[in-house]
């Protein structure tokens, strides 16, 4: 007797399953972002119900073993093909085919594929190419997909992303659908990299003319991200799970979850140093080509190549490819207009005059490596320049003004974007996502938060205890923010902007503002909590007692529906207004309606001391 007649747990074969046709089919909706409408149906495979074999992971764990993948994958298509007519679903059916699967369907002999009998119309079927399945001629497989399409059905990559040839299969089968692995839409609300992995993903599909296929969509914060962003469709078990006799249509809930008058939040400004996100090879772009002498040239060698190259700030010395010193041009003209240094020291060895220790700067190096040098006891590069190296190689030289310069620059772009202090999105975003706002017209709260007695804080423990006081408002503006809907930035110094779309907006302000007030006592010494506040000056200069540091928040309120009569401009101006006149309240809050303030804004010049 053999094993499996003996043992009570030995599975059932895949030959028997289909034989006796014990496969079930179920269907998850794919539904279209735009107006709930339910595009088409995933037909998914399970085994009997109750039974090892029901889920399709057990399933296909088992065909593996038998050796009868192929055949297993032919019998759910038919079985999904022959339940989908039963039920007269409308739209599309999506069916998953590995490669060698679709070889056996498109038999050369055959001129309509094996799947396509008129039990559904093949302009119907979707034909979900899994990424698992490995493609050994790639040009026959090309020809695989021509034959589907003649047939009338659709072709689409399933599990986008999740393979190493992802691309190449994009581009030479130039797919019809792409399906985004669930991978990279789970908690895409909350992931920057997902984020910008999908954004990418988007820009290729408007390139390639595909439609792209949400996987895995489970909880709303990820749908309003996806349909924020433009994403077309989707599905997921917050649209629906696979079932045997899928809804028609979406449940109320979930279309209203579609139709929600809020925008996401993006998370593209991911909490990281300023300056760690700066594109390029800065070192590269501040290079300048020059030519380099070998350790045995002369000082005269030197002298030759300064007077032919005028421009040239200095020369590096290099031993085969690898710099070993640098001649700053202005030091050795000096020393060699010295009476009889020409005749003394022209054709010793350049070395006598050199930098045996150059600043050597690989180009790879990011903005922020390069910066450490600003912060060096060794000042020499300013004068001297730097050599610039490639794996080690010479490749040229940097003057020190260009590497201040690049420091610079990167960093006052990067502090635009995102606040070297906080990390907390900077002016760019704040003004990029109250335009989003206007522009879909959604409803909002504009609060403009400052802190009052800021300065003289400042002034008397230091800007090491002001910087607390500063990430210590920032986390308590953002534990105050729901960070699906409310946006928060920070402009820069004590200001802050909070962009609330949560309608229990009110009671979030007035709790940062209480939070915020008893948490700042903490930084100040005993005797100045126990005094109430700190002596010092005023600008003028005259002794005067400044109370504790504390929260004040101005707010503009934007209707649903008024926004495109706005613009961020004057949103910011009128926040910025209403932060004046809050400084001025007891309670630290202040509400304005932007609909009511046409003579409120001040004019011209005025304006930009409002901003402030």
């Amino acid at each position: 007797m053999s094993a499996s007649a003996s043992s009570p747990t030995a599975l059932p074969g895949i030959a028997g399953l289909i034989g006796r046709r014990q496969l079930r089919a179920v269907f998850q909706p794919i539904v279209d972002f735009e107006d709930g409408a339910i595009l088409g149906y995933e037909g998914l495979i399970r085994g009997p119900a109750g039974s090892p074999l029901e889920t399709p992971a057990a399933l296909f764990a088992q065909a593996l073993e038998e050796g009868s993948t192929t055949s297993l994958e032919h019998a759910a298509a038919r079985t999904c093909i022959e339940a989908f007519a039963r039920l007269g679903c409308h739209g599309k059916l999506f069916l998953n085919f590995s490669a060698a699967a679709l070889r056996q369907i498109t038999d050369a002999g055959r001129e309509t594929p094996a799947l396509f009998d008129g039990t559904v119309d093949a302009r119907r079927v979707v034909i979900e190419l899994t990424e698992q399945s490995a493609i050994e001629d790639l040009g026959e497989f090309t020809r695989i997909v021509d034959v589907l399409r003649a047939a009338g059905a659709q072709f689409a990559l399933d599990d986008y992303g999740t393979a190493n040839a992802s691309m190449n299969l994009w581009v030479r089968l130039q797919p019809d659908v792409v399906k985004i692995d669930r991978f990279f839409i789970h908690d895409i609300a909350n992931s920057a990299l997902k984020f910008e992995a999908v954004r990418a993903m988007q820009h290729f599909a408007q390139a390639s003319g595909a439609r792209l296929v949400a996987e895995g969509i489970e909880n709303e914060a990820d749908l309003i991200v996806l349909r924020d962003m433009g994403i077309g469709s989707g599905q997921g078990f917050f649209f629906g799970r696979p079932d045997m006799a899928p809804a028609r249509t979406l449940a109320q809930e979930t279309r209203e979850a579609l139709r929600a008058d809020h925008i996401a939040v993006f998370p593209e400004h991911a909490r990281r140093p300023a300056g760690a996100h700066a594109s390029g090879a800065p070192a590269a772009k501040m290079m300048v080509h020059a030519p380099a002498l070998p350790r045995r040239a002369t000082n005269n060698d030197v002298l030759e190549l300064f007077n032919r190259l005028p421009d040239l700030h200095a020369v590096a010395v290099v031993e085969g490819e690898q710099p070993v010193a640098l001649i700053n041009r202005r030091a050795f003209m000096d020393r060699y207009a010295l009476p009889y240094h020409r005749e003394l020291f022209g054709k010793k060895a350049c070395m006598q005059f050199a930098n045996h220790s150059p600043v050597l700067i690989e180009q790879s190096m990011t903005v922020e490596q390069m910066a450490t040098l600003l912060a060096s006891d060794d000042q020499r590069y300013l004068a001297d320049g730097f050599v610039i190296t490639d794996n080690g190689r010479y490749a040229g030289l940097g003057t020190g003004e260009s590497l201040v310069r690049a420091v610079t620059e990167v960093r006052i772009q990067a502090a635009r974007y995102a606040n070297p202090l906080t990390f907390l999105p900077g002016n760019i975003p704040i003004s990029s996502h109250i335009e989003r706002l206007l522009s879909h017209d959604a409803g909002f709260h504009a609060c403009y938060v400052d802190l009052n007695q800021f300065k003289p804080f400042n002034d008397q423990y230091g800007y090491w205890q002001g910087d607390e006081v500063l990430k210590f408002a920032a986390t308590v503006l953002a534990d105050a923010c729901d960070p699906t809907r409310d946006f928060l930035g920070h402009v820069g110094g004590d200001d802050f902007l909070i962009l609330f779309q949560s309608e229990t907006w009110r009671e979030r302000a007035v709790r940062a503002i209480e939070a915020f007030n008893e948490g700042a006592l903490r930084y100040y010494a005993p005797a100045d909590r126990q005094a109430g506040g700190i002596r010092g000056e005023d600008r003028h200069g005259n002794p005067a007692f400044f109370g504790f540091v504390t929260m004040a928040i101005g707010c503009v309120q934007v209707a649903p529906g008024h926004g495109a009569q706005h613009n961020s401009e004057r949103i910011a101006s009128l926040a910025a207004l209403a932060k004046r006149r809050a400084k001025q309240e007891a309670s630290g809050l202040v509400v304005i309606d932007v609909d009511k303030t046409a003579t409120l804004l001040p004019e011209h010049g005025e304006r930009a001391a409002a901003a402030g």
